[in-house]
């Protein structure tokens, strides 16, 4: 059984339930990954170095990474202004039990992990999240997210009355804000109890192959038995989704 989880682990497991059991369950290491034509690193080791250094930067011990720096260098300085005064929390590790009271992280049912938090007063805080890679196609994942989040904030600081959200997209100019009184954002309360109830209490963990839900697994090659095999599909499945990005038909 699977006892905790997170956004990203909710999200592997909603998607296939097979996966999550080998990852988390049977723990099979993920198969290293070849790098394509012209890449020099993956993207996911491309967004963990960018986190890193962005909170670095924002500590006052090293210079902000060129991606950032590029559309948000002065959100960033900022935030960094704002840390050096104690008005910003970064890289909360965030723990809940099953009765969604606060506890110790590493032994969490819930876990939420913010990049930064900016408190603008003792009753509105911003809770913020940087995003590396495209916002197109994301946005409903990406909005889910950050919905949690402010769940997760509003417990936390129940002096609080009024939780912006920001999803900073590095890599393009753009930024997504929202801002909610906690009675409004506390409405999803509900929805995630279950799906993380759901999740954590899964006697069986039935695999769901397709096009869509293998394309980005690590273990669809020579390692999940069930993994979708008809390339040209998944192919077709590729090819659309550029079109889409792109505007096309």
């Amino acid at each position: 059984m699977i006892k905790s989880w997170s956004f990203s682990r909710l999200s592997e497991f909603e998607t296939c339930a097979y996966r999550a059991k080998l990852k988390i369950i049977d723990r099979i290491p993920e198969p290293e990954r070849q790098l394509k034509p012209g890449q020099t690193e993956h993207a996911n080791d491309r967004g963990t170095r960018i986190h890193d250094a962005c909170e670095v930067y924002i500590r006052g011990n090293g210079d902000l990474p060129a991606e950032a720096a590029k559309h948000f260098k002065a959100e960033f300085a900022s935030l960094k202004t704002r840390f050096s005064d104690g008005a910003v929390s970064l890289e909360g590790e965030w723990g809940y039990d099953r009765d969604w009271e606060p506890c110790e992280y590493k032994k969490a049912w819930c876990k939420v992990k913010c990049d930064a938090v900016v408190h603008l007063s003792p009753k509105h805080i911003v809770v913020i999240d940087y995003k590396t890679g495209r916002k197109f196609g994301n946005e409903i994942k990406h909005g889910e997210q950050v919905q949690l989040y402010a769940v997760a904030a509003s417990l936390r600081y129940p002096e609080v009355e009024t939780i912006d959200v920001e999803l900073w997209y590095l890599d393009q100019d753009d930024m997504t804000h929202l801002t909610k009184p906690v009675e409004v954002w506390m409405r999803s309360h509900k929805l995630y109890d279950r799906r993380g109830n759901k999740m954590t209490t899964a006697p069986e963990f039935k695999p769901t192959p397709s096009a869509f839900a293998c394309q980005w697994c690590p273990y669809k090659d020579g390692i999940c038995e069930h993994a979708y095999t008809d390339k040209d599909a998944a192919k077709k499945l590729f090819i659309r989704k550029a079109q889409a990005r792109k505007g096309g038909k």
